[in-house]
């Protein structure tokens, strides 16, 4: 397997640390609009399988020929969502497979943005997944850890678990604090700010798909190894949109736990226009510049993959469920937990970035090795389960059950 990993931030950098330790695959190029992150990440490693290469991820033609020129056969995207579609649409044009940890973005809708979905996340590209399919390619999409690993929990129970599913829900939670800074988010804050102020999608059996208002019904869930008891809401993720695609369940809903001073921070933001990706004109030393507010509060707060070792305690994806087995009521909580002092000290990565890179490597190596196959436009739900989870144990992370 030869890779174009596109994106060396954090998550794209944890990637190559995570893989450098497995002989799946024959060469990854790191591509980057910066050059120097590409070569850093690939300096790292001191593997030479790997090299670094200069690319707008934006610019389809020219990731195209990079696919070409180095013969990979994937493309992993670790860039943030607004690049899905240019990336997704130059796998297709160089007859590369795809695999992303997050999915084309959303629309509210015009008019009743708080009851009725609009452009969905996933929709562009599920609308193209026929000529995928017909071409005999695969576009593995929202294979982080949440989206990803959280629905492979949802395919594990539904196989293995359950015999009817009644709820299936995300529920992800975290003590991390950093040291020195008021509001530090610990994951790329443009991608945060999209899925938390956007409205929040529910999936019910019988209604489909539609939607509630921002930070909607809160509840208190009890995250396991030490976490404890932390308040979560409603927010959009793509899980919701991908788990009733392949799993049969009354309802699913993502509620994330955010807590009180990070919801009201990204009010504010919302209130004082802070979110918008609509130019703005601003004063500048040459002139008037145009730029987008919410780049600004990217530039403006620290990059999350320099914080940890300022970073403290654990983060926890999961999926909760509760359906019947054997005619009896039973409800777990299936999850993944990392300790930041242990990611740091094994990878050098914050316990976040780590987490979610961790799982498409894996995935990677399943469809290296044809555990996974496939064509057409497939979510994590759309394979086995049991493969991909006693490989995330290999890999030295295991992952947990509980019965609630």
């Amino acid at each position: 397997m030869r890779v174009l990993l596109v994106g060396a931030g954090g998550v794209g950098t944890a990637v190559t640390r995570i893989a450098a330790r497995r002989p799946f695959f024959d060469a990854m190029v790191v591509a980057d609009h910066d050059p120097a992150r590409a070569e850093a990440a690939v300096a790292a490693v001191g593997d030479d399988r790997f090299r670094a290469e200069h690319v707008d991820a934006g610019d389809e033609s020219a990731v195209a020929a990079l696919l070409a020129r180095h013969g990979c056969d994937v493309l992993l995207n670790a860039t943030d969502p607004r690049f899905v579609m240019p990336l997704f649409r130059a796998a297709r044009a160089a007859g590369a497979n795809y695999v992303d940890m997050a999915m084309s973005l959303s629309r509210p809708h015009a008019e009743r943005p708080y009851e009725e979905c609009g452009v969905k996340l996933g929709d562009e590209q599920f609308a193209l997944a026929e000529e995928w399919r017909r071409a005999g390619a695969l576009a593995l999409v929202g294979m982080g850890v949440e989206p990803g690993l959280s629905d492979v929990f949802a395919r594990y129970a539904a196989d293995e678990l359950f015999d009817e599913i009644d709820e299936i829900g995300i529920r992800d939670g975290a003590n991390l604090t950093v040291d020195g800074y008021a509001f530090a988010p610990s994951f790329n804050i443009w991608t945060t700010i999209e899925e938390c102020l956007n409205p929040p999608v529910v999936y019910e059996k019988e209604r489909g798909w539609f939607t509630t208002a921002p930070f909607s019904e809160p509840e208190v869930f009890d995250f396991p190894d030490g976490i404890g008891p932390v308040e979560c809401v409603n927010v959009e993720h793509e899980e919701v949109l991908l788990v009733p695609r392949w799993v049969d369940a009354r309802r699913v809903t993502f509620k994330y736990g955010l807590g009180g001073e990070f919801i009201e921070t990204l009010k504010t933001l919302h209130v004082l226009g802070l979110d918008s990706t609509v130019p703005v004109t601003v004063p500048g030393a040459g002139g008037p510049v145009a730029v987008s507010p919410r780049d600004v509060v990217a530039a403006a707060l620290p990059d999350p993959a320099t914080l940890g070792e300022r970073m403290h305690g654990k983060t926890c994806a999961g999926t909760w469920v509760r359906g019947t087995r054997d005619g009896r009521p039973r409800e777990v909580y299936l999850h993944h937990v990392v300790d930041n002092q242990w990611s740091m000290a094994e990878y050098g990565c914050q316990a976040v970035v780590w987490q979610t890179a961790l799982n498409p490597v894996v995935a990677l190596e399943l469809l290296a090795t044809g555990a996974w196959s496939g064509s057409g436009v497939l979510g994590p739900e759309a394979f086995p389960a049991r493969p991909f989870l006693d490989l995330l144990t290999e890999y030295g992370s295991p992952w947990g059950l509980r019965e609630q």
